[in-house]
């Protein structure tokens, strides 16, 4: 439990302020959220840099909404300091108190837009755009409020023109209130408990209980853009493929905003720029003759293929021409899902790769464009073919580099610590059906993502989970019926109430680690029954999902104990030992538990962190990476497309 000082009674109902107030929405936000790019008709001004912070320590956490920070300059409210955006506020310091801190945070930033931007006569429209911040937020723009977004990971937006225009030299000033409580019908999931023996705890003391094994971050953690497009314009693309050897169709759908009158103009091009196939209006199929397809990493040379579909949008406004293009990244490739397989492309998948986290020393949560690089290629490097992104959406930059380098991805929404009966009721169920549409509608065009993920390690257990994720994955396969959907657990298979409706079994164990402490000759044994309960029961293919140790770097002990690196690279051979009989049946793929070290609250269990990473939280290689990177090999190796220059994996010694 995180713990923070706050309010009581009176208190608590302005210190969950917002987190309650949306939970009513029946659905997302109208409209797209294609990624702000630079093309002939739109611009974008990054906003990243310092910004004004400022904590309300107040004892109800409302000083903010009672004093009206928002309607003048945050540094006339009190003491402010610089805050890193993107990043997580909790590690910035040398505070404590913010460390842990629960509640109304307030962010700050004043800028100047680019004097073409504020003319009305010129039919520009500009948007603020945030690509993700922790849990609840509510932005004002010169003391205007214009919007307010439940749930960290996913971006929102909001279109300011009528604010900012008309009034050219005056700054823009953006005021942020950001709340990270968590409830329990917040995804994911938490609860306030107040200490309330004066005895033992100070007066008004209170901890935030979680139900996951990392640590709450909190903050702005993902880019900050403002962006232009014309008054009309292209407010959502879907695209869709199908192949074959020689064929390939890419299906459109275009919403246009803002007029209906306008024509639309499509052109597919492929790396080298020649166009391959053109087509118009706002729902058609594109054909492409004798296509790249995009494939994953190690699966072919040249994985990752991915074509360029310009969209052009023309309208007339009041006599003026308006147009509008956006490009969008395509890769054509197909997924498929049998008893025993999984296939790319209708060829067979095995996923051989990790679980992540976004987490890194002193940014936290934030985006950082070195540390990214450096683990993408440290996966190459692995020979890891995929990863999911545990236990929430990764940012969209992530995300690009993964479509760009054929790194295959589960994408999992923020399902994580659902262990209350409380959070399967209608409530929760309505903010995780919201949630899911984000999700795709964010993600839905990307060819590295072959499966969504609804939650991780439920009470799947619990009676009102057979409701609960019935609805959810049938919400979620009615929103993109060309993917598969699952959901992690870590049920008993004759328990679980939500596997019925998945199509993927994606299982969570730890033999000898958190059951047989120390015990590694029982893993065979327990592995193997695991999984052949799980496929007796649904014959559905079945990937194993997490398992690994802790081990500290530099920690060594011959003959193996717990903690040490020899116990982690022990665990790992006898795990693959199974995975290798059964993935000759129906066992589709292996994802470690954990790429790298990484922060968790404090705990008897927990020396800084959780230390199950292959690499350290500085991503340095402990032992049983290399036996990782040797296994993930010799998978890769197996396959026969591989030219020899991959199969030596010379290029990333």
């Amino acid at each position: 439990a995180s713990a923070g000082g706050g309010g009581m009674a009176g208190g608590c109902r302005l210190l969950l302020l917002g987190l309650l107030a949306g939970l009513g929405r029946a659905a997302a936000p109208p409209g797209g959220m294609l990624y702000p790019r630079d093309t002939p008709s739109r611009e974008r001004k990054e906003l990243g840099g310092l910004w004004s912070f400022r904590a309300d320590f107040s004892p109800g956490r409302d000083a903010g909404f009672a004093q009206r920070w928002y309607r003048r300059p945050l540094r006339q409210t009190g003491p402010v300091i610089d805050m890193p955006v993107p990043s997580s506020f909790n590690d910035i310091t040398q505070d404590p108190s913010l460390e842990n801190y629960v509640g109304w945070v307030w962010y700050e930033k004043e800028v100047l837009l680019p004097l073409r931007w504020l003319q009305d006569n010129l039919n520009t429209r500009v948007v603020l755009r945030f690509g993700s911040a922790h849990y609840y937020s509510i932005v004002w723009v010169n003391g205007v409020q214009v919007v307010e977004h439940e749930g960290g990971h996913l971006p929102f937006e909001a279109d300011i023109s009528s604010i900012v225009q008309g009034s050219p030299g005056i700054p823009c000033r953006i005021t942020v209130a950001l709340n990270n409580t968590l409830t329990p019908h917040t995804l994911p999931p938490g609860s306030i408990q107040y200490m309330n023996d004066k005895t033992r705890y100070p007066k008004n003391y209170f901890v935030q209980n979680i139900r996951f094994d990392f640590f709450n971050y909190a903050g702005i953690h993902r880019p900050v853009v403002l962006y232009t497009t014309p008054s009309v314009y292209i407010d959502d693309i879907t695209v869709t493929t199908t192949s074959s050897e020689s064929v390939a169709m890419v299906q459109y759908q275009v919403s246009v905003v803002g007029s209906t009158l306008y024509s639309l103009s499509l052109s597919l091009r492929d790396q080298e720029g020649k166009v391959v196939a053109t087509g118009d209006g706002p729902a058609g199929e594109l054909k492409v003759l004798n296509p790249n397809l995009w494939w994953p990493y190690l699966m072919h040379e040249n994985p990752g293929y991915r074509y360029s579909l310009e969209v052009k949008m023309q309208a007339q406004v009041n006599g003026a021409l308006l147009e509008d293009v956006y490009t969008l990244p395509v890769g054509i490739r197909t997924v498929h899902v049998t008893s025993t397989q999984f296939l790319i492309n209708g060829r067979p998948f095995y996923f051989h790769g990790v679980n992540k986290h976004e987490d890194a020393d002193i940014r936290g949560k934030g985006l950082d464009w070195p540390l990214v690089v450096k683990d993408f290629n440290l996966l190459r490097w692995l020979g890891a073919n995929s990863f999911r992104t545990s236990h929430y959406p990764y940012a969209e930059e992530i995300m690009d580099l993964c479509d760009a380098y054929g790194i295959v991805v589960i994408d999992e929404c923020p399902g994580v610590g659902i262990k209350m009966p409380e959070s399967f009721g209608n409530k929760s169920l309505q903010h995780h059906l919201v949630v899911m549409e984000e999700l795709i509608r964010r993600d839905k065009n990307r060819p590295s993502v072959v499966m969504w993920s609804v939650a991780n390690e439920p009470a799947s257990e619990l009676p009102p989970a057979a409701y609960y994720f019935k609805t959810v994955i049938a919400h979620t396969k009615a929103l993109d019926p060309s993917r598969p959907v699952t959901f992690v657990t870590d049920a008993n298979y004759a328990l679980d109430r939500g596997a019925p409706y998945v199509d993927v079994i994606c299982v969570n164990s730890y033999f000898s680690w958190y059951h047989d402490p120390g015990h590694l000759e029982v893993i065979p044994l327990q592995l193997t029954t695991q999984f052949e309960n799980w496929y007796k029961t649904y014959q559905k293919p079945i990937i194993q999902s997490e398992y690994g140790a802790d081990s500290v770097p530099g920690l060594h002990s011959d003959p193996p104990l717990m903690f040490s690196e020899e116990y982690q690279k022990a665990m790992l051979r006898e795990y693959h030992s199974i995975f290798d009989k059964k993935r000759k049946e129906y066992v589709i793929g292996e994802l470690i538990w954990n790429f790298a070290d990484f922060m968790t609250n404090q705990g008897t269990t927990r020396v800084l962190g959780n230390k199950k990473g292959i690499f350290t939280r500085q991503r340095q290689p402990k032992s049983a990476a290399f036996v990782l990177r040797e296994r993930y090999w010799k998978i890769a190796n197996e396959s026969s497309c591989l030219p020899p220059i991959i199969k030596s994996h010379s290029l990333f010694l």
